[in-house]
């Protein structure tokens, strides 16, 4: 994973901190197989129980491993003493055919219960789809919102659909999308953009991306999934070696550390190093 790791620059970062307990993660996500030997020394927090099996679980893991695995394992484990919030969201609904996606509504009191919970950035990879009751839509706003208020920062996956426009997430002016590219920083041709994806967002490594597996072992998956935590653990790195910075400049070190904002549909490669360099000279 060093490739990756290298791509946005994280490396120095990493060799700076390994994070602290007291930047806590919101995952979004499946439930995670916290019995995994690679998590055995991470600071995980259930917020929810849930059953740890099923495609759900394997995804919850991946993304858990890219952030919290053990350093020197197969996966990224940007930030492994960051403590990480495990809220499980997919799989709630046994009559969803897909169990990689959330209503907006279970999403919404998934991003609050983890704003009260003390979150200090929340890792949203779940698929809403189209939102098909104002109610709904106005729930997860009203969640959005209070993350705002909270100050908690909210990283999205853009989403796998090759799509042209955004989700009542991905549109949120506080969200920060994630696009996939490859491991030479090329935007991945399905990975959904939009204007508000462009100029609020970046875009992170999603291609072969190898994590952990819910059966103790590895994966390699691909997406604006394997992508969104890359900018999570890069703002928990730096929150931690910034503990008393405001969210909005974590937010404005990340996605705007030149100081331009975006213009076009596809967003631009996260420079993790370029966001320390941004805090460290206002500091």
């Amino acid at each position: 994973m060093l490739e990756a790791i290298n791509l946005v620059k994280l490396g120095p970062l990493m060799d700076m901190t390994n994070g602290i307990r007291q930047t806590a993660i919101g995952l979004i996500d499946g439930p995670v197989a916290t019995g995994h030997p690679e998590l055995e020394t991470a600071s995980l927090r259930r917020l929810r129980g849930t059953r740890e099996s099923g495609l759900a679980c394997q995804h919850g893991t991946f993304v858990a491993g890219i952030l919290s695995a053990k350093r020197g394992s197969s996966s990224p484990a940007i930030c492994p003493n960051c403590t990480l919030l495990i809220r499980p969201i997919f799989g709630e609904n046994a009559g969803n055919p897909d169990p990689l996606s959330a209503s907006a509504a279970d999403l919404a009191r998934a991003v609050t219960e983890c704003v009260e919970a003390g979150a200090r950035v929340l890792n949203i990879s779940a698929s809403i789809g189209g939102v098909s009751r104002k109610a709904e839509a106005q729930a997860m706003e009203r969640a959005l919102d209070l993350a705002f208020r909270r100050q908690v920062l909210v990283v999205a996956a853009a989403g796998n659909q090759s799509e042209v426009g955004s989700t009542v997430i991905t549109g949120h002016p506080w969200t920060i999308p994630v696009g996939a590219c490859d491991l030479q920083g090329r935007p991945m041709a399905y990975s959904n953009v939009s204007r508000a994806i462009g100029t609020g967002g970046l875009r992170a490594p999603g291609e072969r991306i190898t994590s952990l597996g819910a059966d103790s072992g590895q994966q390699t998956s691909s997406g604006s999934s394997a992508a969104a935590p890359f900018v999570t653990g890069t703002i928990a790195l730096l929150w931690s070696l910034f503990p008393a910075a405001a969210a909005a400049r974590i937010k404005l070190a990340v996605t705007r550390p030149f100081g331009i904002r975006g213009r076009s549909v596809m967003p631009p490669l996260l420079d993790a190093w370029a966001a320390y360099s941004f805090l460290a000279a206002s500091s």
